[in-house]
């Protein structure tokens, strides 16, 4: 699987790029502000086109470039009134769901916004992926409402095997073991 990501607008919001191999279908997560030239030129670089935009919640840093690709846009319809600007989209519902021959599991996880969502991959080497959004940040969480962040916390987020890399909305990537360790929010969870 191909995994591309960079930091994108004054907020340094991640976006990701995912496809199953160079050459192929790609799909944007979260291409916010000033996503455009970045994402044209790893389209470009890794021959990709794009297929569809799957936003992890409705916050501007997320989904300012959502629409500029002419392809179908997914965000959770409890999310509908936190874009800036009307965006023509699909609602993201919690399940499975295949966009450029990646099968991505869809979790609602409210908290950070009310249609948050976590959504998971399994690399064809066995990899296992979770982009956070804004719901979980390597030692840290989104702010927003704290009882039902921690209870989105509790049933999805700290279930994920330890080896789950995680890909957040902002900052570096990490691991859920690592996250279990050191991340004194996952301890507030459990008490």
């Amino acid at each position: 699987m191909l995994v591309a990501g960079f930091a994108c607008g004054p907020l340094a919001a991640n976006c990701y790029l995912l496809a199953t191999s160079e050459g192929a279908g790609c799909v944007i997560v979260d291409p916010g502000q000033d996503a455009l030239e970045p994402i044209t030129a790893a389209l470009r670089r890794h021959r990709l086109t794009p297929d569809g935009v799957l936003l992890t919640h409705g916050h501007f840093d997320h989904v300012t470039s959502a629409a500029a690709f002419g392809v179908p846009v997914w965000l959770h319809e409890a999310d509908r009134d936190l874009p800036p600007e009307p965006i023509t989209f699909t609602p993201l519902e919690a399940g499975t769901m295949t966009v450029a021959e990646l099968a991505i599991t869809v979790d609602h996880t409210p908290g950070h916004t009310p249609g948050s969502v976590v959504l998971r991959l399994e690399s064809g080497e066995g990899g296992k992926l979770a982009l956070t959004g804004d719901t979980v940040f390597a030692g840290s969480v989104g702010r927003g409402d704290a009882d039902e962040l921690r209870n989105s916390l509790r049933a999805t987020v700290m279930t994920l095997p330890g080896d789950t890399v995680l890909l957040p909305g902002h900052g570096p990537a990490t691991t859920i073991g690592a996250e279990r360790t050191a991340n004194p929010y996952f301890g507030e969870v459990t008490r």
